[in-house]
């Protein structure tokens, strides 16, 4: 099984590739990929054929899942980019910042 540094609902900038240096919060993750679906990153018009009586087709415009290596967390405290440390304290593994130390 594959694990990524990010998970769903996580605050990231992306990296590289077109949409390099914008943030987004992660709405859906794909560990077996490595992919995830970043909120307002990779966004491509899809052409949507109505499918009941009475709805509108058209074009409408959705993320597309992008690498997740090309994205990094950022710290909620701080603001900045971060890779995440881990820390045991009390039996327990937490996750903190790398900059400034706060529990992420």
């Amino acid at each position: 099984m594959n694990t990524l540094h990010v998970k769903t609902g996580d605050t990231v900038v992306v990296l590289s590739g077109k949409d390099k240096g914008k943030q987004g919060k992660i709405i859906s993750a794909s560990p077996k990929k490595g992919t995830v679906l970043v909120e307002g990153v990779a966004v491509t018009a899809h052409h949507q054929k109505p499918r009941r009586q009475g709805e509108t087709g058209g074009i409408v415009e959705r993320e597309t899942p992008i690498r997740a290596c090309k994205v990094m967390r950022v710290c909620p405290k701080c603001g900045k980019p971060t890779r995440p440390a881990h820390k045991i304290a009390d039996g327990k593994k937490t996750t903190v910042c790398k900059k400034c130390g706060a529990e992420i």
